[in-house]
């Protein structure tokens, strides 16, 4: 457990932030930079593991005080000026309610317990915006600080039961091993509590403290093999960059990659004074070399700052420019490094280096001759900086935040709790809307149990939206609604791939089977279909992988379709919403804020309205019997722009759900598509014959 500075290290910093920045600037080249968090955690338990287990071995104790405090004075005073420097810049560039939200987001960063704060958004299927927190990228930070503080008693707990490598080494081992296990289980089960919660990124860190307790001898004779593991390990590395994606399940197994490719370059580097004589070189040719090359040293010691700041850079560069270019992206990483390299030199390496934890210490000292030490009466005095620096980022952030909040005025409040609102299915029940992991059907139904006619909507959240004006528009034809409502599942028989699970979406397959027989035991008079469309899943795919999409699609819609028209109930599809460029709440709000109109915030319709999705769309549900097409886009788009605002109401919550308020304006043009002459033209009486629709 060498003391001295290893540049191999510090270049590893460099590929590991290196690969985080270039994730956040989208350079789909490394779809997997994201995994250079899981570097930085590697590392940081092979550091503190060999600083602690040294003190332990040369004093027989830990002083945990001046551990924190080395700590504090590393990470603190860059971190807290980063974040009042952001909330600054922020209360510029988002709007008061933005502000409000973030502002705590911030307050739990100045803490470090912002990965606790985000498990909310992962679980609320229609939170904001995430991606838009400039302080969301804390939660990595946040969970090295809960590994710093739970660490080193975990050592000081191995020494007192035993002292020796070998209690050590198996209290680290156990940790590392459980938290492994129950990662791998829940990142398929409940992948936010995977990825945000210390415990289970434990194992990373114990993957760092256990190597350092293998031995430099192994390559005493043998720095041949020590090239040969560290080029190993940036292959793994260089994999992890190339191969994962925000669509795996990760960490789990496929975090592997990550951290057993960091810890054989570690290793790869530990030790070389051990070496016998005339193996330059293999020295020579191992990945060391590489990793001490001037530009890495120079991006690594700027690794943390550059950290910190690329993502602020980030989220309020695309919150004033949402077309965000190559040019743009250069420009705002010039930004990011100019920043990183200011706040290295003004900030972080003068509180790093200077003294200004033992000035505020000596300030307590006693007045009683050259020998007078700190007042033992204050053993943790040499954190009070660091705890003053905590809570002035606390404070300010909440400070900001209730500014903020009282900056809301009334056509802000509008929009927030325009966005807010639920339909009036969720609004009524919230498991109207299953989620991810039911499969059991839940009908909910809306009007008396004795009306004439029964109307089902079926599908995912984009028929829930429809809720709203559709059971308006029964109410008034003696109709009632039943809801088949199933978050992210489409009424095509369509298998697809779910983001939030991580894996193919069979819980839906079920469901969606399911819902259809219960549905046509049910005889309703009309299947009223509304869902997430081909033409926004296939958005961002190539050519050929939007043909083939495309063609599956439209094999699931039609026999779904022709389900429902061979038991005799007809069917009506409502053309899908159009998906607009930005998140229409906080875009218009930003607008109105900065005193522009919130038409800066529309989208053209060749972008957002997919007719050519919708054509195709057209032409299966024509080939059906007993089938109608509701094409409502109109409402949303004129022929050349779709809006957000309309009518003094703000059309959508995100980019592509109906905001309710909005929806309950449409409930006119709904039931003239649907009642009553079509309802009495269009469905037969049960027995009759399906018409042919179109």
């Amino acid at each position: 457990m060498a003391a001295s500075f290893r540049p191999d290290i510090q270049g590893l910093r460099a590929l590991a932030v290196g690969g985080v920045v270039a994730y956040h600037f989208g350079l789909t080249a490394l779809p997997g930079g994201f995994a250079g968090v899981d570097i930085f955690f590697v590392i940081s338990g092979w550091l503190i593991t060999t600083h602690l287990m040294r003190e332990i071995a040369e004093t027989g104790r830990l002083d945990l005080w001046r551990f924190y405090a080395r700590r504090a004075r590393r990470l603190l005073p860059a971190a807290i000026f980063v974040i009042l420097a952001t909330l600054a810049v922020g209360s510029l560039i988002m709007a008061p309610q933005e502000q409000a939200l973030y502002s705590r987001g911030a307050m739990y960063a100045a803490a470090y317990a912002i990965n606790l704060w985000l498990l909310r958004w992962s679980f609320d299927y229609f939170a904001a915006d995430a991606l838009s927190n400039p302080f969301i990228h804390f939660w990595s930070l946040s969970v090295e600080e809960q590994f710093y503080l739970v660490w080193p008693a975990l050592l000081v707990l191995a020494a007192w039961l035993r002292p020796g490598r070998r209690m050590t080494v198996a209290v680290i081992g156990i940790v590392g091993l459980a938290s492994f296990a129950a990662c791998l289980w829940l990142t398929s089960l409940a992948p936010a509590w995977a990825f945000y919660f210390s415990p289970l990124r434990a194992w990373e860190f114990a993957a760092g403290g256990l190597a350092t307790f293998v031995s430099p001898a192994l390559w005493h004779h043998r720095s041949w093999l020590r090239a040969a593991q560290g080029w190993l390990g940036l292959a793994l590395i260089a994999t992890a960059y190339l191969t994962l994606s925000e669509d795996l399940p990760f960490p789990g197994w496929y975090a592997l990659l990550p951290v057993v490719g960091t810890v054989l370059v570690l290793l790869s580097g530990a030790g070389e004074q051990g070496d016998a004589p005339g193996v330059g070189r293999w020295q020579a040719l191992a990945p060391a070399a590489l990793l001490s090359l001037a530009p890495l040293q120079w991006v690594g010691t700027l690794s943390y700052s550059l950290y910190l700041w690329h993502w602020p850079v980030i989220v309020y560069a695309g919150m004033l420019q949402p077309d965000f270019g190559v040019a743009q992206r250069l420009g705002c990483a010039v930004l990011a490094l100019v920043l990183s390299a200011l706040t290295y030199r003004l900030i972080e390496n003068p509180a790093r280096r200077g003294d200004w934890l033992a000035a505020a210490a000596k300030a307590f000292r006693l007045n009683a001759g050259p020998d007078a030490r700190p007042l033992r009466l204050f053993p943790g005095l040499v954190l009070a900086p660091a705890l003053v620096l905590t809570g002035a980022g606390v404070a300010a952030a909440y400070a900001n935040a209730h500014l903020a909040t009282r900056s809301i005025d009334p056509t802000q409040r509008g929009i927030e709790e325009a966005a807010e609102q639920p339909s009036l299915a969720r609004a009524t029940d919230a498991n109207c809307l299953l989620d991810f992991q039911t499969v059991k059907p839940k009908p909910c139904t809306f009007g008396p149990a004795d009306a004439a006619n029964t109307i089902v909507l079926f599908g995912d959240s984009h028929a829930d939206h429809w809720s709203t004006p559709l059971v308006a528009a029964a109410r008034r034809n003696d109709t009632k609604v039943v809801t088949y409502l199933k978050s992210s599942c489409r009424a095509s028989r369509l298998s697809t791939f779910s983001a939030v699970l991580k894996r193919d979406y069979t819980e839906c397959d079920a469901w969606r089977e399911q819902a259809i027989a219960d549905i046509i035991r049910e005889k309703p008079r009309l299947v009223v279909i509304s869902e997430f469309s081909i033409g926004n899943l296939t958005r961002d795919m190539t050519a050929a992988g939007r043909t083939a999409e495309t063609a599956r699609w439209q094999a699931g819609l039609r026999s779904t379709l022709e389900a429902f028209s061979q038991a005799g109930v007809a069917t009506a599809v409502i053309r899908d919403t159009p998906i607009g460029g930005s998140f229409a709440d906080a875009c218009v709000a930003r607008a109105l804020w900065w005193r522009e109109a919130p038409s800066r915030c529309d989208t053209p319709r060749a972008q957002a309205a997919n007719d050519g999705a919708a054509a195709q769309e057209r032409a299966v549900v024509q080939s059906v019997p007993g089938t109608l097409y509701v094409d409502l886009t109109d409402r949303f788009c004129d022929s050349a722009t779709c809006h957000v605002f309309i009518g003094g109401k703000l059309a959508f919550r995100d980019r592509h759900h109906l905001a309710t308020a909005f929806a309950e304006t449409l409930e006119e043009p709904l039931e003239k598509a649907l009642f009553p002459e079509r309802l009495g033209s269009l469905l037969p009486v049960h027995g009759e014959k399906v018409p042919e629709g179109g």
